[in-house]
């Protein structure tokens, strides 16, 4: 299951929040999403569990937690849509 954690302050590392989401089980992997130009954080990321049970824990804890200061948005992530691009000339 893939959940979107989002409004995290632009000095949480991945590291941090990946031993946040390690004490529970079935967590698998995590990744904060980066500006391709200036490398900080654009405030969210994604973080993966082994199932949904895993996931629904995950939310259930740590959605509306402090972190930094800032309160986590937990949820379900939603798929990634397809953009369509102008056709080229």
């Amino acid at each position: 299951m893939k959940l979107y954690i989002g409004n995290l302050s632009e000095n949480v590392v991945e590291t941090e929040l990946q031993s946040l989401f390690s004490k529970l089980g079935g967590f698998v992997s995590l990744n904060i999403v980066k500006d391709r130009y200036s490398g900080s954080s654009r405030g969210f990321g994604f973080a993966e569990f082994e199932n949904k049970e895993s996931g629904d824990q995950a939310i259930a804890k740590f959605n509306g937690y402090s972190l930094n200061g800032a309160e986590l948005v937990v949820n379900t992530a939603k798929e990634k849509r397809q953009r369509s691009r102008p056709k080229r000339w």
